[in-house]
């Protein structure tokens, strides 16, 4: 079978940890931001881990499995 070619759009959107986990950024940061509390704003802002079920799928398409 041959090589799968690397998927550009998914490394720029998760990034690899040293503890094995992949990171990627909260939806809906864009616009409509001014109507939201100080304190969703500023949780928006962070990075959290990628779900279970979808790391199989993100280590399939980029290079750093």
């Amino acid at each position: 079978m041959p090589k799968l070619k690397t998927h550009k759009a998914t490394i720029k959107r998760f990034r690899y940890t040293g503890a094995k986990k992949i990171r990627r950024r909260k939806a809906g940061q864009d616009h409509f931001n001014a109507r939201e509390s100080g304190k969703i704003t500023k949780l928006k802002r962070r990075d959290v881990n990628a779900h279970k079920t979808s790391v199989k799928t993100i280590k399939k398409l980029t290079p750093y499995s």
